[in-house]
């Protein structure tokens, strides 16, 4: 049995190739059943995202895997396998299994340590359970690669920092205020930058969240996503002395909010410290705003190089975590090189209990009657025998398993016991 991984990804193929090779929720069910029939298969899982399509297998030989891939990836997905082909990777064994663990820990990701892969591979990994095209060794394999993930996470920083500019907008907010369990926060636009920081916020424990927008209808959308309340946009100034944090991404061509007007919000706070996030290009929030006092404001370049910094310390923890992808790879190895000595062990000991069944069988006649205590001490006598014999092979066999050069003592034992013949 041989283990593949074949697919494309955001290194491999632009968005428009990933698109067309996307599955969605029905037809992912619908694949699974059509890579069942697949000459060769024995299990599989397809791990479909925006920016990665994978399918995994055990196969009874991986030379043609990748080729079946394609094929596979074409018929299901009506395209060309010569279209498809140029932009796929394919692993085998060793490889794909440092590959799966690499995608699990987020190491393979567009943003490395985000922790939405993780989910998905588990989301595919259960469909594929209750299509039943898991059920031995990938089914334990993905179980491992789960594992690996977590401790990837707990031993390394890798998912700790902010790197997207709506996180690490709500980070600084934490880092101002502490908590934001009794803060209020105004978000200024309705945009998709607004939308992801009002998630991040809701996450970090922000309950008190308003909304603002020119286009009402869209002000009312995003505020039904994370239960926020509406503010009328002609009176979102009016409104500013009662909230702590400002984010705004309106697609004002100018200035929303003047030093003048944050004077006024200041005054009206009683000097309260109150957190302005802008990041709209172009700029919402005048920027001398900041030189007033308690008031702190942060752009998007200001954010970026947040972004910037916790890239490079995730990148460091990248370097820890990929020790511990190999550690945990070569363990994986270990075990499956043990694994594939288990039919010479089994073979062996069926041979040497057949050669003590047939001598006893021999030796009855000779004995004559025995009582069913010497039938007792006769089966131990010979068994005690024959485990002793095996003893050192077997255990030879065990260790020479994860040797490089460990199928020369596989071979000469069973040329030796005669195994096979």
């Amino acid at each position: 049995m041989r283990f593949s991984i074949t697919g494309v990804n955001h290194n491999t193929a632009p968005v428009e190739v990933r698109e067309r090779l996307a599955f969605d929720e029905h037809s992912l069910s619908t694949a699974l059943q059509e890579l069942k029939r697949r000459p060769g298969f024995c299990e599989g899982m397809i791990l479909s995202t925006c920016n990665r399509v994978e399918v995994a297998l055990t196969s009874e030989d991986a030379s043609g895997a990748g080729l079946a891939v394609d094929e596979f990836l074409a018929d299901t997905r009506h395209v060309a396998r010569e279209w498809v082909t140029p932009y796929l990777y394919h692993y085998e064994d060793g490889d794909a299994i440092r590959h799966l663990f690499r995608v699990a820990a987020s190491l393979d990701s567009m943003v490395v340590g985000e922790p939405q892969i993780l989910g998905q591979l588990k989301a595919a990994y259960a469909l594929a359970k209750e299509h039943g095209a898991l059920s031995g060794f990938l089914d334990g394999l993905l179980t491992r690669a789960f594992n690996v993930a977590k401790r990837v996470r707990s031993e390394t920083d890798i998912g700790e920092s902010a790197v997207s500019v709506s996180y690490a907008a709500v980070e600084l907010a934490k880092e101002i205020f502490g908590t934001l369990a009794d803060k209020r926060v105004l978000i200024v636009g309705a945009g998709k930058m607004s939308e992801l920081a009002a998630r991040h916020l809701r996450r970090s424990g922000a309950t008190h969240i308003f909304v603002t927008n020119r286009t009402p209808e869209r002000a009312v959308e995003m505020a039904q996503l994370f239960g926020g309340q509406i503010v009328e946009y002609t009176r979102f100034l009016s409104f500013l002395p009662e909230v702590d944090i400002v984010i705004t991404s309106s697609g004002a061509p100018h200035y929303i909010l003047v030093r003048d007007d944050m004077k006024k919000v200041m005054a009206a706070r009683r000097n309260r410290p109150m957190f302005l996030i802008d990041i709209a290009v172009p700029r919402n929030i005048e920027p001398i705003v900041n030189e007033l006092d308690n008031v702190f404001l942060y752009d998007i370049d200001d954010l970026q190089k947040v972004v910037e910094t916790n890239l490079a310390g995730r990148m460091q923890s990248a370097v820890d975590a990929e020790a511990i992808i190999r550690e945990e790879v070569d363990r994986m190895m270990a075990r499956l090189k043990e694994r594939s000595v288990v039919p010479t062990i089994v073979g062996l000991q069926e041979q040497l209990e057949s050669v003590r069944a047939a001598e006893v069988a021999r030796m009855r006649g000779k004995l004559g009657t025995l009582t069913p205590e010497q039938e007792q001490a006769l089966e131990a006598l010979t068994r005690s025998i024959i485990n002793k014999i095996a003893h050192g092979p077997i255990s030879e066999l065990r260790r020479h398993a994860t040797q490089p050069d460990g199928h020369h003592f596989v071979a000469a034992i069973r040329k030796v016991f005669r195994l096979g013949e």
